[in-house]
């Protein structure tokens, strides 16, 4: 509802601040305080220490953090591989099939993620296609779970492109193979880099299909927060959760200047 008056545009705009301090900057700023607490038992921590991120930091930590920073590229590509591939298939197909490809690569958001992971651990463990027990099977995991996000990207970059430049190129007896290389691909660079940058985003936060399938020697970050978690070590989670964030906002930086400067091209 739109709001004309100036009062009720104040109580609005109040209204709102107030939903984000709560629900958004405190939980963030608590998870701050936390990754920093010597000891919290009053309404703020006390004798503030920085043990609790160099623990974070060590060897198994970074450990993990390494092994989450690999998955979330891996399965990134992955995904943007097969999910740029499905959407350009979509785009040029009919109305059924176009709403068949779609719906299917949008089904693993249905669903929960620990039935992606129990599905992709029962169908591959066992030859010919064994992944159980390795690493393949967490990346394929982290790939399935982001390819929706992928697709709609994608698909939302081709449904703006203006289909004169294909037009052009075609009457200038470009073949299909050439009109996609040369002018459908760098036309959608930007919400490709956009589809990358999402999908490396969500798998580095991804937990529920992981903690299934996920091999000793392949444990990603948010199963070392949700280990230290589990066994009460709040501190110690607080601050890997610091990490994990100041991590995700680097790679999501640097895919954004990609991003801007395809824009730009």
């Amino acid at each position: 509802m739109l709001l004309w008056s100036r009062s009720g545009r104040a109580v609005a705009v109040a209204v709102f601040a107030v939903l984000l301090v709560v629900v958004v900057i405190a939980p963030f700023a608590m998870l701050a305080l936390a990754a920093v607490a010597g000891s919290w038992t009053g309404a703020l921590p006390s004798g503030l220490t920085g043990a609790h991120l160099a623990e974070a930091l060590d060897a198994d930590g970074l450990a993990s953090l390494l092994v989450s920073v690999q998955t979330a590229l891996l399965a990134g590509a992955v995904s943007l591989l097969i999910g740029t591939w499905a959407a350009l298939a979509a785009q040029d197909s009919p109305g059924p099939v176009r709403r068949l490809i779609l719906g299917l690569c949008h089904l693993p958001i249905a669903v929960p993620s620990v039935v992606i992971g129990l599905g992709l651990l029962i169908a591959f463990n066992r030859a010919p296609v064994l992944l159980g027990g390795t690493r393949w099977i967490v990346i394929a995991a982290h790939a399935v779970l982001v390819l929706a996000f992928t697709v709609s990207t994608v698909t939302a970059g081709l449904d703006r492109l203006d289909p004169d430049y294909e037009l052009a190129a075609r009457s200038l007896g470009a073949g299909p193979a050439r009109v996609l290389l040369r002018v459908r691909l760098p036309l959608l660079l930007p919400s490709l880099a956009a589809a990358a940058g999402l999908a490396v985003a969500l798998s580095m936060g991804e937990l529920g299909a992981t903690i299934m399938i996920y091999p000793p020697s392949w444990r990603t970050l948010p199963v070392t927060i949700f280990t230290a978690s589990d066994r009460g070590d709040s501190f110690l989670a607080s601050a890997s959760t610091v990490v994990l964030l100041a991590v995700t906002a680097l790679m999501l930086f640097a895919l954004s200047r990609v991003r801007s400067r395809a824009a730009v091209g």
